[in-house]
This record gives C-alpha cells, structure tokens and sequence, in this order.
C-alpha cells in the first residue's frame, strides 16, 4: 500500500474515532511513525486529506447506486442497496457527525457535495424507476421525485437526527444498529407505493430493522423496559 493509501487509511481511522475537529495532521503522522514533512508531500493540510476522503465515499456510493441493465430489479437489490448505503455511512462517520461544518470550512468540498447530491439523487430516481418497472412499486413520475428526495433526506439526516437525540459528546455512542433503524425508516416511505404482489416480501425485510428506540423514551420508560428484560 502507497503511503499516500495509508495516510488516508489512518486519517479515516482517527477521524471516526476522535471526531475530525480533535485530530490534526501531528496526529496522523505520529500514528503512522512518519514525518510531518513525508505527510506534507502527499497532503498539503487536513482539508486536502478530507477532500481525499469525500472522493474515496463518492465513489463507493455511486457505485453502490448503480441500476442492472440486464435484469429487473428484485426486493433483495433493494435491501442491498439500504445494506450498502448505510454501511457507507458507517464507515464514514466522522463526515456525516459534522457534515455542515466541513462544508462551511471547504468551499471547494461544498461545491463536490452539491455535484454529489445530484448524482445520487439521479441514481435514487433510476432505482425507484426500476422497481416500478418490476412492478414492485406503482408511482407517478412525479411522486418518484419527491420520494427520491425524501429518501436522502432521512438517509443524509439520520445520524444527526440520532445524535440530537441521544445528545453525548461520546464519539461511540452511536453503534451501527442504532444507524441501521435508518433502513426502517426508509421503507416506509416507500410503503404506500407497495405492490400487492409485493408488498408482503418488502414487509418482512423491514421488519428486520425496526429501531431498538431509546431516543424515544423516557428516563421512566427506559428503566421499565431494563426491568422487564432483567425479569425476561
């Protein structure tokens, strides 16, 4: 692996695990027992290796997003790209805890991000074209759009929406079963469009993602459901 790999390797590590604000280029050079200066020749600062980053997931997620064009689309492609998207997610975490600040500090990342929403959003509306070909869903061309966008929305917005709610400054306090309980919401979007014919088969993928909702409880309906799994 290149040294420019690792550095990228590592950043991503520290990034997700100490938050990207807490971590300087110091920080990643001494992980990786290397100089400064042997950083500097490949990054000329954190928003370059940031930038790195973001084009490293822009990729995976488009190429996640891809449509089949030899066959029609099956349940399972949608549960895989759900699967895929949010493991993306996870395994880019520090970008999505922080998104608005990294724009507000790249102008040219920010530009990246709005070009990168358009394609998503894009390939979002050739997957629901798809499953409405496959007769899976039956939508409007114009309802597409809108689900489309209501798709990334609480895809983009649900760890921010888990952070709000469990509010802790722990970088781990959100695990990937929390982020997975995104997945469920996103069927649901999706329920009223449900074929008859298919409607049961994408019921029962949904249900493998129902939230476990501790950011809907109380205090006092939290320490009721610990009792009642002590006592089960």
């Amino acid at each position: 692996m290149s040294t420019k790999e690792r550095i990228l390797d590592a950043s991503l590590q520290l990034f997700n695990e100490q938050g990207e604000r807490k971590v300087t280029t110091n920080h990643i050079a001494a992980h990786l027992a290397i100089s400064p200066g042997n950083l500097y020749y490949h990054f000329k600062n954190k928003q370059a290796i940031i930038f790195a980053l973001f084009e490293r997931y822009e990729s995976r997620v488009l190429d996640i997003l891809q449509v089949p064009e030899e066959r029609a689309l099956q349940p399972l492609d949608k549960l895989r790209y759900l699967q895929d998207i949010f493991t993306g997610l996870w395994d880019y975490r520090f970008m999505h805890r922080d998104m608005e600040h990294l724009l507000l500090a790249d102008a040219e990342l920010h530009a990246r991000y709005r070009a990168f929403f358009r394609l998503c959003l894009n390939q979002v509306q050739q997957i629901f074209r798809g499953l409405n070909a496959a007769g899976i869903i039956r939508i409007s061309e114009d309802d597409i759009a809108s689900l489309a966008l209501n798709t990334w929305i609480v895809v983009t917005s649900w760890f921010s929406f888990l952070r709000c709610n469990l509010l802790s400054a722990d970088v781990d306090a959100i695990s990937p079963e929390l982020l997975r309980g995104g997945i469920y919401q996103v069927f649901t979007l999706e329920r009223p469009y449900l074929t008859d014919e298919y409607r049961e088969a994408m019921n029962q993928l949904q249900q493998q993602f129902v939230p476990r909702p501790q950011w809907l409880e109380t205090e006092e309906s939290a320490e009721e459901s610990a009792e009642k799994e002590q006592r089960g």
